[in-house]
């Protein structure tokens, strides 16, 4: 039976600028990184996986790991859960970095949602769990 959400992606041709944004801006913990083809980082009990789409869509290497080929092209989505508090933290670090918010408002069950834009144009959420009914 599935217990959650391991692992998500989302794809940036810019390693670098990924990098300072999710550790820099958003300040999570960098886990791994392995030169241009992807950077790892901790995001709660979970691990946000940013890849290099010209690089993942290459067949694995005879002496690596047999992960098959994968990528995506356009804009991907991801929502991070947070409390109503740490959403007025995480505006207060977007505006200091000039990251504009693109939409700041409540859903019809009352609770909050931001979204904005990483460097590669991802759509990033922050939004209380109570959106889903969660605690």
């Amino acid at each position: 039976m599935i217990d959650g959400i391991l692992e998500t992606a989302l794809y940036a041709e810019d390693l670098d600028a990924a990098e300072a944004f999710y550790g820099g801006v958003l300040g999570l913990e960098k886990v791994l990184r392995a030169g241009d083809r992807h950077v790892f980082f901790s995001c709660g009990q979970g691990i946000l996986l940013i890849f290099n789409p010209a690089e993942t869509v290459k067949p694995p290497s005879p002496d690596s790991l047999p992960v098959p080929p994968h990528g995506t092209t356009g804009s991907g989505h991801v929502c991070f859960r947070m409390s109503g508090e740490m959403i007025d933290r995480m505006v207060e670090k977007l505006n200091k970095a000039g990251i504009a918010i693109e939409s700041d408002f409540r859903w019809p069950n009352g609770a909050r949602s931001i979204y904005f834009r990483d460097p590669a144009g991802n759509s990033l959420e922050c939004a209380e769990p109570m959106l889903w009914n969660l605690n």
